[in-house]
């Protein structure tokens, strides 16, 4: 036992010299990070990458490590590394230095994400939210108690107040530029064109990724602008230091793809959990003999569980084009169905070769 205990110590302290490894590994990346960012280089090289991603491989395979656990570890390192330097970049910018911001819903997931992001950017955020705020935030209990003074005002709140909140903002014209991040923009139509009918400076967004999401690459916000070019520049320049794509998109072209990229995606992963909970299998019964397409649904459709459910709700209810793309889904669920139950086997292979053909036309991931 001496000699385990020997050998546990002698690993404790290798795991801290790795740590401390990685730990000057991520200052000479934060100095690469500035260095590209006083040159008006990019903060991501692709290039690059591939060439780190190369070597780490070439060096597991060289001293006797699983090649996938070196890919793997360095891509954890890479996205830390990314994740930092984005920060830094925004931070360093200082997009709104001297600026008010308030964040209506500013206690929400969302609403915490634009405080934080904000704050970055030099901005002086303010909170209105009933829930109180974060410590060291001024915050408002309602929209009624601030004069509406700051010079950006970000709506993170659900759909069906965020409409409420644009109307009593139509009315109360603030100067400042305005933008909701709503999943949906058909039900806040009317109200978001009454703002501008009223002369002020609004446009609309939607965040494509959730209030965990630290490193921006590879995420899109979706701009759809409503006429106002001033107030969609404005909210473009929050994100130009970020690695986000930035996606155009009218607004009924937009609740129309959210039909099918959130609508469509959450109720298959529904549909799928809700199944196996009529089943009568139990859970960890069905773990003992899953298979990697089967973990891999689980994971999705853990996450999806986790989720607001009175989101998820407004995102299927409130969108006009939900019930084509759920109808569709039925059909598609049907078809699958018919064919297994007819024993015809020529039929699904070819629901298998149509869905193939489909993916295939799917543009190329990045490296």
């Amino acid at each position: 036992m001496k000699d385990l205990q020997a050998l546990r110590e002698k690993l404790s302290c290798l795991d801290v010299e790795l740590l401390e490894m990685v730990a000057r590994r991520q200052a000479i990346v934060a100095e690469i990070g500035r260095v590209k960012s006083s040159a008006g280089k990019g903060t991501r090289d692709y290039a690059r990458e591939k060439d780190v991603l190369n070597l780490a491989r070439q060096t597991a395979r060289r001293v006797g490590v699983d090649e996938d656990i070196g890919e793997e570890m360095f891509r954890l390192l890479i996205r830390a590394s990314l994740a930092a330097q984005e920060l830094d970049k925004v931070t360093s910018e200082k997009t709104g230095s001297g600026k008010r911001a308030l964040v209506i819903g500013g206690a929400g997931q969302m609403g915490q994400w634009f405080v934080r992001f904000l704050s970055a950017q030099g901005y002086s955020v303010e909170i209105c939210d009933p829930k109180g705020g974060a410590s060291g935030y001024r915050c408002y209990g309602s929209l009624g108690d601030t004069d509406l003074s700051q010079d950006m005002i970000v709506i993170a709140t659900p759909i069906k107040e965020t409409r409420i909140l644009l109307d009593e903002l139509a009315v109360r014209r603030p100067d400042g530029i305005i933008f909701d991040i709503s999943s949906l923009k058909g039900p806040l139509d009317p109200a978001l064109h009454n703002l501008v009918a009223a002369g002020c400076r609004v446009t609309s967004i939607h965040p494509m990724f959730g209030p965990d999401t630290e490193l921006l690459s590879g995420r899109n916000v979706v701009f759809v602008d409503l006429g106002v070019a001033e107030a969609t520049a404005a909210v473009r320049e929050l994100f130009n230091s970020t690695m986000a794509e930035q996606v155009s998109m009218s607004l009924d072209d937009h609740d129309h793809a959210m039909a099918y990229v959130l609508g469509l995606s959450h109720a298959v992963n529904i549909a799928f959990f809700n199944a196996l909970s009529q089943s009568g299998e139990q859970a960890e019964g069905l773990a003992k003999f899953s298979s990697s397409t089967f973990d891999a649904q689980m994971d999705v459709a853990s996450h999806v569980a986790e989720e607001n459910p009175y989101l998820y709700f407004e995102i299927q209810s409130l969108n006009t084009h939900t019930p084509r793309a759920l109808v569709t889904l039925l059909n598609a669920v049907t078809q699958v169905a018919g064919r297994v139950l007819d024993g015809d086997e020529k039929g699904f292979v070819e629901l298998m070769a149509q869905g193939k053909a489909f993916l295939a036309r799917r543009p190329e991931d990045r490296p």
